[in-house]
This record gives structure tokens, sequence and C-alpha cells, in this order.
């Protein structure tokens, strides 16, 4: 396969520079690209995890910080000649700080193809409410009196 790639020789000697192994990446991951919206009384999560193992996927809550992790590991390099390796494996690592609002004993989550989803409801104390007001049922008057 022939391809024209003005920046190849640039890109082969940073590598080379930088120490990066010609045989496949040996970069780690840099970030694990995600949303965060919320829905009604609960957020909603979702990272980009593709190729990653179901089973290496880890999410924990303490004192107050919900931490995502999950692991790539590389191919084989037995018998490969590499042409272009920019796939990152390794450990991949995010960390948010939960308000006080949150419900953490009912986080839930899913792993589906290569996306992590999270539910984290809204405690039941945080939830919007609306407050009954009191008031009398006989009319009450009001003298005025001059002095």
């Amino acid at each position: 396969m022939l391809r024209f790639d003005p920046f190849g020789q640039v890109d082969s000697v940073t590598r080379g520079l930088l120490g990066a192994q010609q045989t496949g990446s040996s970069r780690t991951p840099l970030f694990m690209p995600m949303d965060l919206y919320k829905v009604d009384d609960h957020y909603v999560l979702t990272a980009d995890l593709p190729g990653i193992d179901p089973g290496s996927v880890d999410l924990s809550v303490d004192n107050g910080v919900l931490t995502v992790s999950a692991q790539r590991t590389p191919r084989s390099d037995e018998g490969v000649q590499w042409l272009t390796s920019e796939r990152f494996f390794g450990t991949y690592r995010r960390q948010l700080t939960l308000g006080d609002g949150i419900d953490g004993s009912a986080i839930t989550a899913r792993y589906d193809n290569g996306v992590l989803s999270v539910t984290i409801p809204v405690a039941e104390k945080a939830k919007p409410r609306r407050i009954t007001i009191e008031h009398s049922e006989t009319p009450q008057s009001i003298e005025a009196t001059s002095s």
C-alpha cells in the first residue's frame, strides 16, 4: 500500500527523539472523553471506552469522589510489523467530585458497545419540592386608631 504522508519523516524523527517504540504504541491514554448532563432527578455520565475489556472497568465512590477507571491491554507484538500504531493502551482514569445533594448509594452503571453509562441520582432531600403555605380561614380585621 502506498500513500503520501508529508509529515511521516517528521513523525519518525520525533518518535525517535522522544524514545517511543517503533513496534507499537507505548503511549498511555491522555483522557477519557465523557459527557455529563442532568435529566429530571438524576445526572447521566457517559464515557467512551472503546476496546476496553468490560471486566477491567471499575467504578467507585469514596468520600464524595466518583472514580472511573479502565484498562486497555496492548496487542501482542509477536510476528507483527507495525505500519501505524495510534491507539492508546494502559489505564484510563477520571474522577468527579459529587455534591452533597447526590445519593451515592444508588449510583448505577452499564457498559454497552464501548460506552459506559452511569446514572447518578439526586438525593431525596435535595430534590426540589413545593412548600405549602398555611393561611387562616377566618378573615382578620385591622383597626386603625388615631393619636
